[in-house]
């Protein structure tokens, strides 16, 4: 069965915003999103190639000397950063469906869709694939609300899987978007739709990750659940019972007995000293934004970012005390513009602010936050504060960066396209 989609959303608004004097007005910017699909058949084949360019920059994780960076819904790029100052993109490891990744024991564990896959990979050029749980998680292909238009000429279902969406900017001619749309409306198969929506130690991931592994377990959220798999026997993880966390949840961190998850309501706070089932501790409410959060001391830092489908007209920076972990109170709030991932290292504080660049903070007097860098001209998507330096991706391009005194100074930087 082929069906065809078309959707078309804030066309007048936009269009005004995006025409120049170049064309008249006559053409706009728009934001397309096409539907990524493969064969039924390959869904389950893992494969490891040779290093390839990026499609688009998903999250990042850092493991030994290893890099892995996401392309959203087709795998993980791996680079080789036992020299920082020389990073070398070795490998490409195809896994369908993929937004999420996290390391123990050189055992990566990373989704498929609705798959938990266990891959081997001890040895990097050649990873194989040592256990898959079909159906355990939720699926992690959601709607791109971010985007103006959303096209989709044939998907034939009974063969093929939806596994994600590329989004490209494309100048297109207003008046024939808006007789696609019909202004601000929608033109949409409802029944494409429901279909296609069925579809050594531990390493590191930014504050965007929704995987996170706690001695021997492991935490996958989604949009309402902690999904815990108890990973004490590593090449052979048992799903354990989901814990109901909430609604829109997208991000998780951890401290201590602590997790803290991000969500389009607010903060979330689990006490897991009994690991296999969390307990629900306290939370944190603000606007509907997107929102990741790292948590150092006596403060958790959040980062909303407005102006898009999460809902939000304003972007900031949220510090939150966290002091009495039963009752978080706002503290103070800073502007930003379109901020995603952030973190900290001692008494810096690292915010990616999407197209105003990476902003870097001396956060010693959280009420007065001192700018020490700012980084413009640059797309930044999330950053992982190691002991060393600092790693960075932003658009197709990962970013490594030395600590100084009195800020940061980029040490290298690697195009992934």
């Amino acid at each position: 069965m082929k069906k065809k989609i078309l959707l078309v959303l804030s066309i007048a608004f936009i269009a005004v915003l995006s025409c120049d004097n170049q064309d008249d007005g006559e053409y706009a910017d728009y934001l397309v999103a096409r539907p990524l699909v493969i064969k039924k058949s390959e869904f389950t084949t893992i494969d490891i190639t040779a290093p390839q360019p990026i499609n688009e920059s998903g999250k990042i994780y850092t493991y030994q000397d290893y890099i892995f960076i996401n392309d959203k819904y087709l795998g993980v790029h791996v680079i080789d950063n036992s020299n920082p100052l020389q990073p070398r993109k070795i490998a490409f490891i195809k896994i369908p469906g993929n937004v999420d990744i996290s390391v123990k024991e050189d055992f990566l564990y990373a989704d498929s869709l609705m798959d938990l896959v266990v891959l081997d990979i001890s040895d990097i050029n050649n990873v194989s694939q040592v256990h898959r749980l079909e159906n355990v998680l939720y699926n992690n292909i959601f709607w791109p609300f971010e985007a103006d238009i959303i096209e989709n000429e044939e998907i034939d279902y009974e063969t093929e899987i939806l596994i994600g969406w590329e989004t490209t900017t494309e100048r297109r001619l207003i008046e024939e978007v808006e007789q696609l749309g019909n202004g601000w409306g929608i033109a949409l198969d409802d029944f494409a739709l429901a279909e296609a929506s069925d579809a050594g130690g531990t390493g590191e991931g930014g504050s965007l990750a929704r995987f996170k592994i706690v001695e021997d377990y492991l935490y996958a959220v989604d949009s309402h659940n902690i999904n815990i798999f108890d990973i004490s026997d590593l090449d052979d993880p048992q799903d354990l019972e989901d814990v109901y966390a909430g609604f829109d949840i997208e991000t998780i961190f951890n401290r201590g007995n602590h997790l803290f998850l991000g969500s389009m309501r607010g903060m979330y706070i689990y006490d897991i000293s009994s690991p296999a089932t969390p307990t629900f501790v306290s939370e944190f409410e603000h606007g509907t934004a997107c929102d990741p959060v790292v948590v150092d001391g006596d403060y958790a830092y959040v980062t909303l970012r407005g102006g898009n489908g999460c809902g939000a007209l304003e972007s900031g920076l949220f510090i939150v005390d966290i002091s009495n972990i039963e009752s978080p109170e706002l503290t103070i709030e800073y502007p930003m513009d379109e901020p995603y991932g952030l973190g900290i290292k001692d008494e810096k504080l690292f915010v990616c602010d999407g197209n105003s660049g990476l902003k870097v903070y001396d956060k010693t007097d959280v009420m007065e936050l001192e700018q020490l860098n700012h980084f413009e001209d640059i797309v930044t998507f999330d950053v992982i504060p190691l002991e060393s330096h600092l790693i960075m991706v932003g658009d197709g391009v990962l970013y490594q960066y030395e600590y100084l005194d009195d800020g940061i100074k980029l040490m290298s930087q690697i195009g992934l396209n």
